[in-house]
């Protein structure tokens, strides 16, 4: 056997010291050797307060995901689609994330009218009634200004704000291009609801339990009512719990 002198000993200890200590994080980030199933992450906006935050998980464990864009107002003060957020969102664009219009005001569909148009209810209560090209117009808003921020365009998909829709809703959308979205039972990851009935530990515990192959994900790039954070809390740990199920993670593409 040949021999090996004091110090390459030393220096092959050392670097085996080194890939020990490292070897946990690169396995925390590591994609599964083998995918058992494929599961499909969709963000709304909403209060914007842990966006950062949340687009740094996503680079951590790889992730991309599908993005459904409103005209909210943020933690700012300003809107989720005002030139002030355009840094943000070239970078979600940069890294091959996808995007859906979720209507530009964030109104609720509340019922279809006899004169064969649909009502449409603002957040501070304003009703308008929209025929095919205001709802139209309504969806394509957002496209206007996500081009104008960072040059993409959207997949032609759409989600109805809290997944409200109607018949008029759905043909209307249709008809200018757009596939409704909606997300699976077990995919409601739950970080709208209050915490004081829904506790985090509670989301994430029912969040790895029931994730099945083929489900649709929700959840928000911030909530203001949550007294106890979401994200900070569970989204971490979710990505890297189904991950360890052989879950790997997909973007959603229109007429897919």
């Amino acid at each position: 056997m040949a021999s090996i002198s004091i110090s390459m000993w030393r220096a092959t200890r050392k670097a085996a010291l080194t890939l020990a200590l490292l070897w946990p994080a690169v396995a925390a980030t590591a994609e599964p050797a083998q995918c058992k199933g494929t599961v499909y992450l969709t963000i709304d906006t909403g209060w914007m307060n842990h966006a950062e935050h949340i687009a740094r998980t996503l680079n951590k464990h790889n992730v991309k995901a599908t993005f459904f864009l409103a005209n909210e107002k943020t933690y700012r003060g300003d809107h989720s689609l005002d030139a002030s957020w355009a840094d943000f969102w070239k970078a979600r664009v940069a890294e091959g994330h996808v995007f859906g219009t979720h209507t530009w005001h964030h109104g609720y569909f509340r019922g279809d009218l006899g004169n064969g148009r649909t009502r449409y209810v603002l957040m501070n209560g304003t009703q308008q009634e929209f025929d095919q090209a205001a709802l139209c117009s309504e969806l394509d808003r957002v496209e206007d200004a996500f081009v104008r921020m960072t040059g993409k365009k959207l997949e032609r998909l759409w989600r109805a704000p809290g997944g409200i829709t109607t018949p008029l809703a759905l043909k209307f959308a249709k008809s200018c291009g757009y596939n409704h979205v909606h997300w699976a039972k077990a995919g409601f990851l739950g970080d709208e609801l209050p915490s004081e009935t829904h506790p985090n530990s509670v989301l994430l515990k029912n969040a790895l339990r029931d994730i099945r192959d083929g489900d649709i994900l929700v959840m928000h790039l911030g909530i203001r009512s949550r007294k106890d954070a979401w994200a900070p809390a569970v989204f971490d740990p979710l990505l890297a719990g189904l991950k360890a199920r052989g879950l790997c993670f997909s973007t959603l593409k229109a007429g897919a």
